[in-house]
């Protein structure tokens, strides 16, 4: 495998009540720490790049890149401002790599665009896990949005176009999906997912672990339907999308689960890092 290109895909939650952990309930906090060791375990892969799909930057028509060099500011929880009220981050961006994805995505036909307005804020969905996996804030970071007018099979198009961008760039990047599995939300944050949903969030990480990668692209858009997925299934997608670059340029792949599955509002959240067989 080339020096740049895909070096990991990830899927990992971002319940707004992990976001401050001294007032984390108990059935979050083994998912924060599976965060953490997730943070460990990618540091350990030397990774020049972070990028992260937030199933909270919604985008209605077009696909945009984060392009700034620096990303500083606030995070408040539109939606939960009394979990999330207003929390500083900071952490380096890659204008040039972003600059490249962009084009990238555009070049394949798909509507893309720049997002380097200083006034643009980070949402929870990036956050979350970002401090906790990388809470020194060492690895640059750019983000995408989810985009409503994309189906799944663009997600996972412009997923796994993040490898192609990095191969260009000769930048090893982890690839990020922010979300949910199922999400039938209720309120309670309590609550878990029925015993059905649960079986398909369980069949999926079964997939992903295995590396079963034709599986599992012909049955996410079923999961996504039948699970009620978090935003339809599109940020999962570009995880899945990114799997299966990296399963092109890298041979097998397997994947591992850190830290628990768990329940937050009737939805299934869990953490699994997909990476070449032999990594």
């Amino acid at each position: 495998m080339p020096d740049g290109g895909l070096i990991a895909s990830v899927v990992t939650p971002h319940t707004p009540r992990m976001g401050v952990e001294e007032q984390a309930p108990e059935f979050v906090k083994g998912m924060i720490g599976g965060i953490r060791e997730l943070g460990d375990a990618l540091r350990a892969l030397s990774p020049d790049l972070i990028v992260l799909q937030s199933a909270h930057w919604v985008a209605t028509f077009n696909w945009f890149v984060t392009a700034h060099e620096v990303h500083e500011g606030f995070c408040i929880a539109d939606e939960a401002p009394d979990l999330i009220p207003g929390l500083p981050y900071r952490y380096k961006g890659d204008p040039e790599f972003a600059h490249t994805l962009a084009e990238t995505i555009a070049a394949a036909g798909v509507p893309c665009g720049i997002m380097d307005s200083p006034h643009y804020q980070w949402d929870y969905g990036q956050f979350v896990p970002l401090r906790y996996l990388d809470p020194q804030a060492a690895i640059p970071v750019v983000t995408l949005p989810t985009v409503i007018c994309a189906d799944l099979t663009e997600c996972m198009r412009v997923g796994g176009l993040v490898h192609e961008a990095a191969a260009r760039t000769g930048r090893r990047v982890v690839f990020i999906s922010s979300c949910a599995l199922s999400h039938d939300v209720v309120r309670g944050p309590e609550n878990w997912p029925s015993d059905e949903l649960q079986a398909l969030d369980r069949r999926l990480v079964k997939l992903l672990c295995g590396g079963h990668v034709r599986e599992l692209m012909e049955w996410v858009p079923a999961f996504c339907k039948d699970a009620v997925a978090e935003m339809g299934g599109r940020t999962l997608c570009g995880m899945i999308g990114a799997v299966e670059a990296l399963a092109s340029a890298a041979g097998p792949v397997a994947g591992r689960q850190f830290g628990p599955y768990g329940q937050s509002s009737g939805s299934g959240n869990v953490t699994v890092c997909v990476t070449p067989a032999n990594a």
